[in-house]
């Protein structure tokens, strides 16, 4: 943490200057108890609880990733307007890694595992008093082959970019915008990247990327011609989501190796979930309006994946 009282209670911002010793003993700004002004050689400089268990806010130490990424954050985002790190919201008792109060916009840096029950209180109290937040991931939690729940619960969505999601690399100084998240048959993710090096331009115009006027934006995916291959080894070992579409196949008087390529045509399809708690609004007519375009049009070769605007604007 940045943030602490000196013993005559002058509040400081280590980012901004570190007191010196002789002004302690210091104190958490919210519950008032004992930290620890920390100047090492290898983090930055910080104030930490001498117990954790005392401060109702903060539960855990901090990595120094996440101690760097807020810092350089908060120095990015006050170049063009007022911003605050480790902002305290008494209204409903929380700590913005990063607030922008004009904008209502707060920052989570997020490098560590958290339940979805937190992470689905922590948003809704933001939303519930008017404020937009956008949760950045760190190393630990970047997006690989699948989506974990956690990352499901941290996906946005919108019109030109689809769902989306947030990552921040402090090796390279750079905010990462991974866009039009599609997942195949097989449960692999499918995306594109966009690339925001620290400082180079407006941190808050990075965050309207997704909203703002732009191209039609589209992903292409070679036909998974092996699927079928893929599909009768899941059977083999009795894979419980494919076991179940057997069963209903079955009740039919149907068998999924009898059916063509064609059958499971979309291979490749928008995300689909019940952990979604960054989005709002009714995302299903996308996906109808998504499976219904390329079942149309048939199968191809190359499925091209478009902006959702796409879909719903009819070109399809």
């Amino acid at each position: 943490m940045f943030i602490a009282l000196d013993a005559k209670k002058n509040r400081w911002n280590c980012v901004e200057k570190v007191p010196d010793l002789s002004l302690g003993p210091f104190s958490c700004l919210i519950c008032r108890k004992a930290v620890r002004l920390k100047k090492g050689k290898v983090m930055r400089p910080h104030f930490a609880h001498v117990t954790l268990a005392d401060c109702p806010l903060h539960h855990e130490s901090e990595s120094q990733e996440h101690i760097e990424l807020k810092a350089s954050l908060y120095r990015w985002g006050k170049e063009e307007t007022k911003a605050e790190v480790e902002s305290y919201l008494p209204e409903f008792q929380q700590i913005a890694d990063l607030l922008f109060p004009d904008q209502k916009l707060a920052l989570e840096v997020q490098c560590s595992s958290l339940s979805l029950k937190r992470l689905r209180e922590r948003s809704d109290a933001y939303r519930k008093h008017g404020y937009q937040v956008y949760w950045l991931l760190g190393e630990k939690l970047w997006l690989k082959k699948s989506l974990s729940a956690l990352q499901e619960g941290l996906v946005y969505f919108s019109q030109n970019r689809g769902f989306h999601l947030w990552e921040l690399d402090l090796k390279r100084q750079e905010v990462r915008l991974h866009y039009l998240i599609h997942q195949d048959l097989r449960g692999h993710l499918h995306y594109k990247t966009q690339f925001f090096p620290f400082y180079e331009t407006s941190l808050l115009e990075v965050f309207r990327t997704p909203f703002a006027r732009q191209g039609l934006q589209h992903l292409r995916i070679p036909l998974d011609r092996q699927f079928k291959d893929y599909l009768r080894q899941q059977l083999y070992y009795q894979h419980p989501k494919w076991m179940a579409l057997q069963e209903k196949l079955y009740l039919k008087g149907k068998n999924l190796l009898e059916l063509d390529l064609e059958a499971f045509y979309p291979l490749c399809r928008p995300l689909k979930s019940s952990h979604f708690i960054q989005i709002r609004g009714d995302w299903r007519s996308y996906y109808q309006d998504f499976m219904t375009y390329y079942r149309r049009t048939g199968m191809k070769e190359t499925q091209t994946l478009y902006s959702p605007r796409f879909y719903q604007n009819g070109k399809a």
